[in-house]
């Protein structure tokens, strides 16, 4: 039978496809902006149908009506990093978290540690092969499919055909549900006058020829402006979004450099807007691979010059960070930070970055502090961190003692914090 027939006999409407979830199982569901919203919102309209369904994902772009309070005799959350629509629920008792690396989350599934009963996802229609691609979401949502008992795609002319290893066949997927839907659109953020001051520190770090992981947000975006003057840039990373496209377009990322992968660029998922998504359609320049592969520090290391740019919440004066809860209270995950930390220290002339603004709560708290607050998560250990960033300038600590980072921390922290921050530590060190 060709792939066609197969094709036609497991076509399904959402309502009929979620049908065949069970009271009980673990359902995976795909990463940010390639989250299946249809397959969701008619999972969460047959709730009644369910009892204690877990629901498994990292970022969550989309309502995750599933976490409503009155949802949740139906369903349970077990996110991998915790976001705007789950935060209040675990801590609400409603949903759980689970700590894990991005780079070892694939294996949680193809190990059966956390065996997958259902995976939904979002995919680019068959191509004449009968290849359906994941499109901007590959990353824990490949390997899930593939050890899945049960799959349930949302197959959508708008998700776009990414390249690599980013391919199911039609044969593995068990209901098709072909809709007109878009992956998620996330709009550039707004850069304030602090992003563009650690955008430029953190540009200063970055030379020609140099292979690059960036995140989302204001500070990396910052970043992406300083570097127009840059030659032969490469991308390696789990993400990037639309400051990307930019620098390709006007050649200062070129990825020729690059001893590992050389002219593509690498990642594992993508979050930005209908620009970004026409850019890595059918781009022979772009490679997606499970994150398994993207973030596995010795997968990075082999990258010459590895430049990695993350951020933190809170870092005290010996320089462990914390980047993803508030004390007690979880407010993102580890993702992919100690990961790219790690293999850019393990890159021939690679540099790790933790670029952050040197207050919160609109300058009321220092994010530099002489111990991080009870119940804070350590995500980057003091002996893992190189460079520190914030709007006051570059602190690098590797190599230094814990006198010589707490001084080296103090001057970078804002200036209104600096003597408070020397009398504790003075006080804690009998320094």
């Amino acid at each position: 039978m060709g792939w066609e027939e197969i094709y036609k006999r497991r076509l399904a409407t959402a309502a009929e496809a979620v049908r065949r979830i069970k009271s009980g199982d673990r359902i995976v569901v795909g990463h940010a902006c390639g989250s299946p919203e249809v397959l969701l919102k008619a999972m969460v309209e047959n709730k009644d149908a369910y009892e204690n369904v877990e629901i498994v994902h990292m970022v969550a772009m989309g309502p995750s009506e599933y976490c409503l309070p009155e949802n949740s005799p139906h369903f349970i959350h077990n996110s991998l990093f915790a976001g705007a629509t789950s935060r209040k629920a675990i801590h609400d008792g409603r949903a759980m978290f689970t700590p894990s690396h991005f780079s070892q989350i694939p294996r949680l599934f193809t190990k059966k540690i956390l065996p997958v009963d259902v995976t939904l996802c979002m995919l680019s229609p068959p191509d004449e092969h009968g290849f359906c691609s994941f499109g901007v979401s590959v990353d824990y949502t490949k390997p899930a499919a593939e050890s899945s008992a049960l799959v349930i795609a949302e197959v959508t002319p708008h998700m776009p055909r990414t390249l690599g290893d980013a391919f199911i066949h039609v044969s593995r997927i068990d209901c098709i549900v072909e809709t007109a839907s878009k992956p998620i659109i996330l709009q550039p953020p707004k850069i304030s006058d602090i992003d563009e001051k650690i955008g430029g520190y953190c540009a200063e770090l970055i030379r020609d020829g140099d292979c690059l992981q960036l995140g989302i947000g204001a500070v990396p975006d910052s970043i992406l402006g300083f570097l127009k003057d840059k030659k032969e840039l490469g991308i390696h990373t789990e993400m990037f979004s639309d400051g990307v496209v930019d620098l390709v377009n006007e050649g200062v990322i070129t990825c020729t450099r690059k001893n590992f992968h050389t002219s593509k660029m690498v990642a594992t998922f993508f979050m930005g807007t209908e620009k970004l998504y026409r850019f890595v359609h059918n781009n022979p320049m772009v490679e997606m691979f499970p994150v398994d592969y993207t973030n596995n520090p010795a997968m990075i290391a082999r990258n010459n010059n590895m430049v990695s740019v993350n951020s933190a919440l809170q870092i005290d004066l010996t320089g462990q960070a914390c980047s993803e809860s508030i004390g007690y209270r979880q407010f993102s995950g580890t993702g992919g930070q100690a990961d790219f930390i790690r293999g850019a220290a393990w890159s021939q002339g690679g540099r790790s970055i933790l670029a952050f603004h040197s207050t919160a709560s609109r300058g009321t708290l220092s994010r530099i502090v002489p111990h991080l607050d009870e119940g804070a998560v350590v995500t980057t250990t003091r002996t893992d961190i190189h460079f520190a960033v914030t709007e006051y300038g570059i602190a690098d600590l590797r190599g230094k003692s814990v006198p010589q980072r707490a001084e080296a921390l103090i001057a970078i922290a804002h200036p209104g914090f600096r003597e408070e921050l020397r009398k504790e530590f003075s006080r804690i060190y009998k320094r």
